[in-house]
């Protein structure tokens, strides 16, 4: 550039020398011609500027100059320069953590092969659905998949897959592994590639397979080492060897987000993992595969659901088994399929945290623009202070477009240190983000970090937030002449009535904001404190849950009762366990079973109830009162006539006189059980089975020593000693009995306080935003209150010379906020009020428009905000009035 900058001086200096030297040819003096010539040129300076705008410099040069200038405010004014940019790194870093959070769960793409195009076809309506139910997400049935599977004619490949655990070691203490059950197309479908070896191919997925294994690329790494020599090798999965053949790609985690797997097994294999040799291959009730499938050229969505819908009365016609409930066969073959976009996988996580995350999203947003009205204020107030900076540098030349060009920059510098900052506040709260999720489910894979779409994000972020809290003030601040502003005095020319009413309206908005968000902090802290002081209808403290695995000691079936009443005995001898009992269903484990009911001889009177299976003692053991009748005990065996202990609720849903002890009741036919008559023989309290939230419905108890016993236990035991010494001693004693039993444990307590994982979420950060939201509050009220003082110190020295009191002048400072606040509060409560539908769903135990909480949040505001009104207000009171009245 320097050397273009010569060449032009050179340039125009032989274009005046040729210019005087014609002229000295015609006559004209040295001198005279010289001049001439360079009037005739013109102003040489606006002629090298003119030349290097066509160049583009200029503008470059204008860039570096208004950021440096600005690097040089911001080092005059360091206490100003820390509070914006602190402020933008927090409201920009809070939202994109919340983002890159959503972006992973929701809007991320599988990464896969043209994800776009893959769909997850199941059931439009489950009520014809009976049997069990593997997976959060309902499934089909392998009849219904190969029936799908044969008659399609909408994607290029489908496939089936579905979840499941195997256990690592061989005894003991189990290590558990995540399994995948993929068909043939599997990896094909989806454009996988191995890292190491192959993939499955339709070749591995043949009926009566061995099975075959593929390695996750994470699991590879951390159990092998990512020792190449693993194919071909023998990997251990419940007892049973199964030969590695390849290691997925290293990106992949399977198709439910969140949740990634170690090894994946053909489906053809489920008969060698299965107790009974069958398997789910052949079942009609056994909801435990989802399909998907990638859509044909020119194939939509809809249109494949259309296709899907047309075959649905041929798949589960022909998918139909024998055995099926009779009283749901109807409506097992009015079902319909339909196909839904799967680009973005599966997730439960997804499923609980969606409108959540979406809404905390929401609040950083707004807590953000609380930010963005506070600086804006800042900047009004340096604009205003600035104007007769500024009546100069209009005088001297400069365009408007050119000053607010230079308080934009000044902007722009600023979000730019913020929004790098946010970045990697970020990336902290994220991952703090994620480790809270994750507390409930040590599995949970989910990566979070800086890709195209968090970048745009955080970008457009900054460039609305530059926008938001710079140009308003840049456009006022150039606003007036500089005649007027050099003619007037500096107080009062630049406190224009526009100016002040500008920076009370952006306080009035900061304060109705901070109503709503204290508002909804609140119902969010109510409704944690009503979820987790709900009585369950049972004691968790204590307890330890254990889930033993004695399916390779291949117990006949004959002797299972009589092995699982041993095992009890052992467990109820371990030096410190009070009482211990076996259960089907632990209470607020999630997991759940349901059927319908009616009073004996009295169909009509059906109604569905939600139901358990428990040990003699189990009560006891969870201290659920019994009101009436007797405990299970050793009369009730597998030959004797079946009973039931029900609860409050059961006895209630019952005709008059038909809960009583005695009385009895049918239950509708299963896959697994005939029609069953039952007979009541206690009653206990009502207590939550499924969720904390949930309102008291009927439940009933079956005896499980009447039932076969499989090869799986799960034992509740009290005791007041840590649960380190009990599950160590445990397991010693099953090792003893046999070391093949596998067992794993939990505690009670600690797994019902992850069920209210959700509500803490909403509490924490929603107080969090609540409270940096009035932190901002206070700072805008506290600098308005302040620049109001000064703007007004010649008249609180006129009213003090007058005879007006401190207490007078208090009050007329406090006056101001008293207006603020009012007008704040009025427009909060509405937004309050309004925001509060909408969360509605997410609340429990308070009204969405409780008014005790919403005064709760005036109140604390309002003393906030005179909190901070009160040190300027003081300060006024304590001018001299020969100081104020010197003020100009």
């Amino acid at each position: 550039m320097k050397d273009k900058d010569r060449d032009l001086h050179d340039e125009i200096r032989a274009h005046l020398e040729m210019a005087t030297a014609d002229r000295v040819e015609r006559g004209e003096t040295a001198a005279e011609a010289s001049a001439a010539a360079r009037r005739e040129l013109g102003n040489l300076s606006q002629i090298q500027e003119a030349t290097r705008d066509v160049w583009g410099r200029r503008r470059i040069e204008n860039v570096r100059q208004d950021v440096g200038y600005a690097l040089r405010l911001f080092r005059r004014n360091p206490g100003f320069a820390l509070v914006a940019i602190l402020s933008l790194t927090l409201g920009i870093g809070a939202n994109t953590a919340l983002f890159e959070v959503i972006n992973a769960v929701r809007l991320r793409s599988l990464p896969v092969a043209d994800p776009s195009r893959l769909v997850d076809v199941g059931l439009t309506n489950y009520s014809g659905a009976r049997g069990n139910f593997a997976n959060w997400h309902p499934g089909v049935t392998a009849p219904i998949w190969r029936e799908i599977q044969a008659r399609q004619q909408a994607f290029d490949g489908i496939f089936a897959w579905g979840t499941d655990t195997f256990t690592l070691s061989n005894g003991g203490e189990i290590r558990a592994a995540r399994g995948l059950w993929v068909t043939g197309d599997f990896f094909a479908t989806l454009g996988l590639h191995a890292a190491l070896g192959r993939t499955l191919t339709a070749d591995d997925d043949r009926p009566g397979c061995p099975g075959r294994a593929v390695l996750s690329y994470g699991f590879w790494q951390k159990a092998y080492g990512g020792d190449p020599t693993v194919v071909g090798r023998l990997i251990t999965l419940s007892a049973r060897p199964i030969e590695i053949v390849g290691v997925a790609p290293a990106g992949f985690h399977g198709l439910e987000v969140g949740r990634t797997f170690d090894t994946a097994i053909p489906v053809c294999a489920d008969r060698v993992f299965s107790d009974d040799g069958k398997g789910r291959l052949e079942s009609g009730t056994n909801w435990w595969l989802n399909v998907f499938g990638r859509l044909k050229s020119g194939w939509s969505v809809e249109r494949a659901s259309a296709h899907l819908q047309a075959i649905s009365p041929a798949v589960f016609q022909a998918s139909l088994q024998p055995g099926y409930p009779a009283v749901s066969v109807s409506k097992y073959l009015a079902s319909t399929l339909e196909a839904q976009p799967a680009g973005s996988g599966l997730s439960q996580l997804r499923e609980n945290y969606e409108s959540p995350l979406s809404l905390l999203l929401g609040i950083a947003g707004l807590v953000l623009a609380i930010a963005c009205a506070n600086l804006a204020n800042l900047l009004l107030a340096r604009a205003t202070a600035r104007q007769r900076e500024f009546a100069v540098r209009l005088g001297l030349g400069a365009s408007r477009g050119r000053v607010v060009r230079q308080l934009l920059t000044e902007g722009i510098v600023l979000a730019a240190f913020g929004t790098a900052g946010a970045l990697l506040l970020a990336n902290s709260l994220s991952g703090a983000l994620l480790r809270l999720l994750g507390s409930s489910d040590p599995g949970l894979t989910l990566t979070v970090g800086l890709d195209a779409r968090v970048a745009a994000f955080a970008v457009a972020l900054a460039v609305i937030t530059t926008l938001l809290f710079s140009l308003a003030p840049a456009i006022k601040g150039t606003r007036l002449g500089a005649g007027a502003v050099m003619r007037a005095s500096g107080r009062g020319t630049t406190a224009t009535r526009e100016s002040v009413g500008l920076r009370r309206g952006l306080v009035v908005a900061q304060v109705a904001v901070s109503v709503a968000l204290l508002f909804g902090s609140l119902l969010f802290a109510r409704s944690l404190r009503n979820v987790t002081h709900v009585d369950p209808g049972f004691t968790s403290d204590g307890v330890i849950v254990a889930s033993v695995n004695y399916r390779r000691l291949g117990v006949p079936a004959e002797r299972r009762a009589g092995f699982r009443r041993d095992l009890l005995d052992r467990v109820r001898a371990l030096p410190g366990v009070e009482n211990a009992a076996s259960v089907a269903v632990v209470p607020i484990s999630g997991d759940s079973g349901g059927n319908d009911v009616w009073p004996e001889a009295d169909r009509s009177r059906l109604f569905n109830v939600r139901q358990n299976m428990v040990g003699p003692g189990y009560f006891r053991t969870l201290r659920i009162p019994l009101v009436a009748g007797r405990d299970f005990d050793g009369r009730d065996s597998p030959s004797s006539p079946r009973v039931a202990i029900v609860n409050e609720a059961f006895v209630s849903a019952m005709p008059t006189g038909g809960g009583t002890i005695g009385s009895r009741f049918t239950r509708e036919a299963t896959p697994g059980s005939p029609e069953t008559t039952f007979e009541i023989v206690g009653i206990v309290r009502n207590s939550k089975y499924e969720d904390l939230k949930e309102p008291d419905g009927p439940t009933v108890n079956y005896a499980d020593t009447q039932d076969t016993q499989g090869g799986y236990a799960r034992i509740v035991m009290r005791s007041q000693l840590p649960a380190s010494a009990i599950t160590g001693a445990m397991t010693r004693a099953l090792a003893g009995i046999d070391p093949r039993i596998g067992v794993t444990y939990s505690v009670l307590s600690a797994d019902i306080r992850d069920t209210v994982l959700r509500e803490r979420l909403l509490a924490m950060l929603s107080a969090g935003f609540g409270a940096l939201a009035a932190l901002l509050t206070m700072v805008g009220l506290y600098g308005l209150v302040a620049y109001t003082v000064t703007r007004r110190t010649n008249e609180i020295g006129v009213r003090i010379a007058l005879g007006a009191t401190p207490n007078d002048i208090a009050r007329l400072m406090m006056r101001e906020t008293g207006m603020l606040l009012l007008g704040g509060v009025a427009v909060g409560v509405l937004l309050a009020l309004a925001g509060g539908r909408t969360t509605a769903t997410l609340l429990f135990g308070v009204q969405p428009y409780d008014l005790a909480t919403l005064a709760a949040a005036v109140g604390t505001l309002a003393l906030i905000a005179f909190a901070a009104s009160y040190a300027p207000a003081r300060r006024a009171t304590r001018i001299p009035p020969v100081t104020a009245l010197r003020a100009d």
